[in-house]
């Protein structure tokens, strides 16, 4: 492994992060913060710009070989920690989370855009803390180490190898035959839509700190919020509508974006997953709206399906918004919340879950194999779209889905040591691993995980990361052969 181009990187993710705190202290100012908490964040991002250009100063003339995968996995998920310990600095410097593992978890949950919280009364939190908690969701949604791959000349070298360890998604997409144009690509059109929905909600009534953090959180499908209350706070049609539109934009495949801005807006249809990922949406939320219109909690129409629709698209797409407390719905709509969650959005989108791509391959395999079942001579093909899917992609797609399952269940075991009952033990570690956030009993759409105690924050810390990366990128490096020269 390649040690000072992994520590290297690194260094330079503490810059990006020690600067955006900076910008964050600006706000705290400008927006007459009490002053621990403008000085909390100075101090932090003095402290983590330091260890940043400390590092990239004694890495100075490391070997820019081509990364092989090994340097890629290690520069995601070391990159990725170094970015959650330092982004905890601010919470604890200002006492706003005392406990360093309750911070940690604030900001794996940030980055990770998981959106699960240990914060409450969000309304009383200095600006410049709620700023710099969007923040980590704006980094964390597209990805801050194809933020550096964008813009760094140093990684066009062996930049393709961070693409694929930190983008979701089972086939990494390249958008332009040069790398680096890819990664610039992809920023471009996150950052465009995060401008296009905050001028948006601004027309909405909110006002331009507000728009910015919903927008950030939004758009890289997080659901950190600047109020208790959540998007229900506003009691606005106008703004849960723009919010509905722009979380599916979050949850589907980037390069669909890209291709559309450049004209060619049929490639939506024509995209075997898009199509899938929207039957998916609207059968989901149709059948919520009649499940809780049917339950009596609802007498009117119109506020069934309005409530529904959000609910329903905030989960798949895995924002974790809420206008409404969906854990008193009827137990089959809270089913099916749950597995919405473990669907998840598109591949190459900001969201979390196992991915519609991957959902609808393994039903197709499921198909062919009872069809094999009965005629085992059959020589049958899995088409996703206008392509055969090989067999080797079909077989890490199980895999994958197998592993998925497998740790839930692992981790639901260990959560129901830390947890009051297994609703509450299953819901935190489906609504971590698929980086959601709410989920279901004590930590449901009106609770937190601040209840949650510091050991099952650590399992749902590391449920976060897992999740944001896909689980390869972090499990590799527990196996004795990755060390090994």
């Amino acid at each position: 492994m390649n040690i000072r181009a992994v520590l290297r990187l690194v260094a330079v993710v503490l810059v990006i992060i020690g600067a955006a705190m900076a910008v964050c202290a600006l706000v705290s100012h400008f927006c007459g913060d009490p002053a621990c908490a403008e000085r909390s964040m100075v101090t932090a991002s003095v402290v983590v710009v330091s260890l940043g250009l400390v590092g990239v100063v004694l890495t100075r003339g490391a070997d820019r070989r081509e990364l092989g995968r090994r340097d890629g996995f290690a520069i995601v998920t070391f990159g990725w920690l170094a970015a959650a310990v330092a982004g905890a600095l601010p919470y604890v410097l200002s006492g706003l989370i005392r406990n360093p593992i309750s911070a940690l978890f604030e900001t794996m949950s940030g980055l990770t855009t998981t959106g699960a919280t240990v914060l409450s009364n969000l309304e009383e939190i200095p600006r410049g803390l709620l700023l710099w908690r969007a923040t980590t969701h704006f980094f964390g949604g597209m990805g801050v180490l194809i933020l550096c791959v964008a813009v760094l000349p140093f990684l066009r070298v062996g930049g393709m190898q961070i693409y694929r360890a930190e983008l979701p998604g089972p086939e990494k997409e390249r958008l332009t035959p040069r790398l680096v144009t890819t990664a610039r690509a992809l920023w471009g059109v996150y950052v465009l839509m995060c401008l296009a929905e905050t001028l948006l909600l601004m027309v909405g009534g909110m006002d331009l700190f507000d728009a910015v953090c919903h927008s950030f959180a939004t758009m890289a499908t997080g659901g950190f919020s600047t109020r208790s209350g959540s998007i229900g706070a506003y009691h606005s049609a106008y703004i849960e509508v723009v919010i509905i539109i722009f979380m599916l934009l979050a949850g589907t495949n980037f390069a669909l974006h890209y291709r559309a801005l450049r004209g060619d807006l049929l490639g939506y249809l024509r995209n075997f997953e898009f199509r899938g990922y929207v039957f998916i949406w609207a059968a989901a939320c149709g059948l919520l709206a009649m499940l809780i219109l049917f339950s009596g909690r609802y007498d009117d129409l119109g506020h069934a399906v309005r409530t529904a629709f959000f609910q329903g698209t905030s989960i798949m797409t895995t924002t974790g918004f809420t206008t409404a407390d969906f854990d008193t719905w009827p137990n089959a709509a809270r089913l099916l919340l749950v597995v919405l969650m473990f669907v998840g959005g598109c591949a190459g989108s900001t969201g979390g879950g196992m991915k519609v791509f991957r959902i609808l391959v393994g039903v197709k395999k499921v198909v062919r194999d009872l069809s094999r079942y009965m005629r085992p001579r059959v020589v049958m093909r899995i088409w996703v779209g206008q392509r055969v899917l090989d067999e080797e992609t079909v077989s890490h797609i199980a895999s994958f889905i197998l592993l998925f399952l497998g740790i839930f269940v692992g981790a639901t075991a260990v959560m129901a040591f830390f947890t009051p009952d297994l609703v509450t033990a299953a819901a935190s570690v489906a609504a971590t691993l698929g980086n959601i956030g709410p989920g279901l009993g004590a930590v449901g759409a009106s609770e937190n995980y601040a209840g949650i105690p510091v050991a099952g924050q650590v399992v749902l810390t590391l449920c976060m990361l897992l999740g944001r990366l896909e689980l390869y990128t972090v499990l590799v490096m527990f196996m004795p052969s990755f060390w090994k020269r």
